[in-house]
């Protein structure tokens, strides 16, 4: 019930309604009543007035005549009339106070007094200077005021929700329309559709609303061809050493390779299952990752001898390749809050890059360095290096992989994307530039350890 927008601003449209009728009544009515005794005060006195003037001749003459005619006239309209000659009123009724006052040559302004037993609203004036004489006029004050007020606020309340109910459908349509539009719009994005866009027009809400579907249209269409591409080329790395596999496991299981070659196709067998191994490992890190359930313990991690350790785990390959392995380390501790065996596994990673892609006998650089407020593990070479647009791509899943396929030797372009998320998990950032030895470098940041 009323669970739609549509529904809801209808309600909403015509409970404004009512409650502005009521509101309207409520301030109104005690307006308009004191607005209709106002001109009803008004309206005697005008009358007390203008009667006095038409009586000011006609006193003393003792023909009074045109005195009554006036006073017909007045009694025809409501209004009774009292007559004070000499300080004596014509007939018993009025206040002694109020026939003083008229006698003493000072008026009665409009009030409210008992006359003959009954509230009347009064109005009294002299009739000429210090001659005792005057007229005072009486009506019955004004009643039902409020009650007719309220019998035709009944009328109000019917217009005022005919007005929401009316209104309301069209407002609530109007504010629907660019809502359904959207909801369309992720049914079609849900279901594949890429090329969903929306008219950034109208409101500035509803306008905002169709670039951020339009950008998440953009977004998904690029993600996915990125996903795309990375699948092609994680396909591609485990065709090659699965074909490999293949081929000398059938040579073997056809007798083609002799005693003299089982040896040399075991070992190529057992390497390329180790090169398997790292990329399923590589990919379940990855979407580890990416679901942020990658365990990681942290502890107080001095750099310079975690780069010593690596440097001659690192050094007997290094130097069987043809290149050079420095290190440039501080003489003194760097101690950061990380887990050493994660950043043991990106500089192994960018070690595995460079080994891959530097030629003899150029160096590898492993470099530990310190600012005031953060530490930085360098990983330099003299390799080929990357260009500019290398560089601002470099952590992206494949994509120096699919750039470089088929011209120098790449991997399955998953060490550099793994090395940045792995940095970011651990609470610093990893940075691509060129190195002076003329290659690449690597810059993993992380905090320093702060002292308690």
């Amino acid at each position: 019930m009323l669970r739609s927008l549509a529904a809801r601003t209808a309600l909403v449209t015509c409970v404004v309604a009512v409650v502005s009728v009521l509101v309207t009544a409520l301030v109104g009515a005690p307006l308009a009543v004191q607005e209709a005794n106002r001109t009803a005060r008004q309206h005697l006195t005008d009358e007390a007035v203008l009667t006095a003037e038409l009586l000011k001749a006609r006193f003393n003459t003792r023909q009074n005549g045109d005195e009554q005619a006036i006073v017909r006239l007045l009694n025809n309209r409501g209004i009774d009339v009292f007559l004070i000659r000499s300080g004596q009123a014509d007939r018993p009724g009025l206040p002694e106070n109020v026939v003083r006052t008229v006698t003493a040559g000072r008026p009665v302004s409009a009030r409210r007094v008992m006359v003959d037993g009954q509230v009347r609203l009064i109005v009294g004036r002299p009739v000429g200077a210090n001659s005792g004489n005057g007229v005072v006029l009486s009506e019955p004050p004004g009643t039902g005021t409020l009650s007719r007020i309220a019998g035709q606020l009944w009328i109000a309340l019917l217009a005022g929700l005919a007005a929401g109910l009316i209104a309301g459908p069209l407002l609530a349509r109007r504010i629907a329309r660019p809502i359904r539009t959207v909801a369309a719009a992720a049914k079609r994005l849900s279901a594949g559709d890429r090329s969903v866009t929306l008219d950034p027009g109208g409101p500035a809400e509803v306008a905002e609303l169709a670039h951020a579907v339009n950008g998440l249209t953009a977004a998904l269409a690029t993600s996915e061809g990125r996903e795309r591409e990375f699948l092609l080329s994680v396909s591609h790395e485990l065709r090659t050493p699965l074909t490999t596999i293949r081929g000398y496991a059938e040579a073997l299981a056809d007798g083609v390779v002799g005693p003299d070659g089982a040896q040399r196709a075991g070992q190529t067998v057992l390497d390329e299952a180790e090169r398997l191994d790292r990329l399923i490992a590589d990919l379940l890190v990855l979407a580890r990752l990416e679901a942020a359930d990658l365990p990681v313990e942290v502890v107080d991690v001095d750099l310079t001898q975690l780069v010593t350790t690596t440097a001659e785990a690192w050094g007997g390959r290094i130097a069987a390749a043809g290149l050079v392995l420095r290190t440039e380390l501080p003489p003194h501790p760097i101690t950061v809050r990380t887990d050493p065996g994660r950043i043991r596994q990106i500089v192994d990673g960018l070690l595995e890059n460079a080994l891959r892609v530097v030629p003899a006998p150029a160096p590898i650089v492993l470099a530990v360095r310190a600012t005031a407020a953060e530490a930085r593990l360098e990983v330099r070479d003299g390799g080929p290096g990357f260009t500019d647009e290398d560089l601002a791509v470099a952590f992206e899943r494949g994509a120096l992989s699919r750039r470089y396929q088929g011209i120098r030797q790449v991997g399955s372009g998953l060490g550099l994307a793994l090395a940045a998320r792995l940095s970011r998990r651990l609470g610093g950032r990893i940075e691509a530039r060129h190195a002076p030895e003329g290659g690449a470098q690597f810059t993993v940041s992380m905090p320093l350890r702060t002292v308690s």
